[in-house]
């Protein structure tokens, strides 16, 4: 990465009001590219590391329609739901801060080099309070998440389980009076239980990308306009993937069909790039898919 670094201590000039509301707020802020990012309108992006391809499309989704709000997308860098939302930020032409639990010139995980670099050429910025070369280290993420939190005016959250570092930023950005958006994904998805109890507890509920539109220029007094088509159905497969990743065997019992003829359809729908097998043997619909990109959009 460029070697465009900073520091600031807490109270001088430049240094984030909003740390101030957290019990401990950092004492010093290590940083790479431009610290006037810290500065404007941002909505932070979190949710699962190991995302389905469900919560990956979510995160993207809502990084694309923030930066095209003129918001800037706050992630932690991580890989899964926090790479999706900077990458889609990014390509949507805006900017995006990274908060590390690193040193600010650490790249971790090597798998995000491309947004930790994309987020200082981009106006954007990476930043954390562990000093220049400091490793990962197990105690510094849940730092890493309240500054997530305090950063940002609004938390998305587009899946996690009940018991993650998602979850904790959560916890954090309801005590700082932060508005909390939840996508609500599968009762059978363990990667969507903790979503669906934020919901439950009160998080705004996002029921599709106009919804978030709507909230977004609510709460940040922007406007967006869309010319975004439906797509057409695809029948029950599609339909019951949508609600839950499954395998043919399931499928099969779930639709009152033969397992052939589900595996047949599969077939079919994976080389037209609608649906994925995952590593568990269950089947899910792609990312291109969800985001309306595939053939019949």
């Amino acid at each position: 990465m460029n070697d465009n670094r900073w520091e600031i201590a807490r109270g001088e000039e430049g240094y984030p009001d909003v740390f101030e509301e957290l019990p401990s707020p950092p004492e010093r802020l290590y940083g790479m590219g431009d610290i006037r990012a810290l500065a404007g309108p941002s909505l932070a992006v979190v949710g699962a590391r190991r995302a389905t391809p469900y919560g990956l499309s979510i995160a993207e989704m809502a990084a694309r329609v923030a930066a095209e709000c003129g918001v800037c997308v706050v992630s932690g860098g991580a890989m899964g739901c926090d790479h999706a939302a900077s990458a889609a930020a990014l390509r949507a032409g805006g900017t995006t801060v990274i908060v590390s639990g690193c040193g600010a010139d650490v790249v971790y995980p090597e798998t995000s080099r491309d947004v930790f670099q994309g987020a200082i050429s981009s106006g954007g910025a990476v930043i954390s309070e562990q000093r220049w070369g400091l490793g990962p280290r197990r105690w510094a993420f849940p730092r890493r998440n309240a500054l997530i939190a305090a950063l940002s005016q609004v938390l998305v959250v587009t899946e996690a389980g009940i018991r993650s570092g998602t979850m904790s930023t959560a916890e954090v950005a309801a005590e700082l009076g932060r508005t909390v958006y939840a996508i609500p994904g599968s009762i059978f998805s363990p990667n969507s239980a903790g979503t669906n109890r934020l919901i439950g507890e009160g998080a705004r509920v996002i029921a599709d990308e106009q919804s978030l539109a709507l909230s977004i220029s609510l709460d940040f007094g922007v406007a967006r306009f869309l010319d975004r088509e439906g797509r057409v159905g695809m029948g029950p497969v599609m339909s019951a993937l949508m609600a839950s990743p499954a395998r043919p065997d399931e499928l099969a019992t779930r639709l009152g069909e033969s397992v052939l003829t589900i595996l047949k359809t599969l077939t079919e729908f994976e080389s037209q790039r609608v649906v994925e097998r995952l590593p568990d043997g269950r089947y899910s619909p792609t990312k291109e898919y969800l985001l309306g990109h595939n053939g019949r959009s």
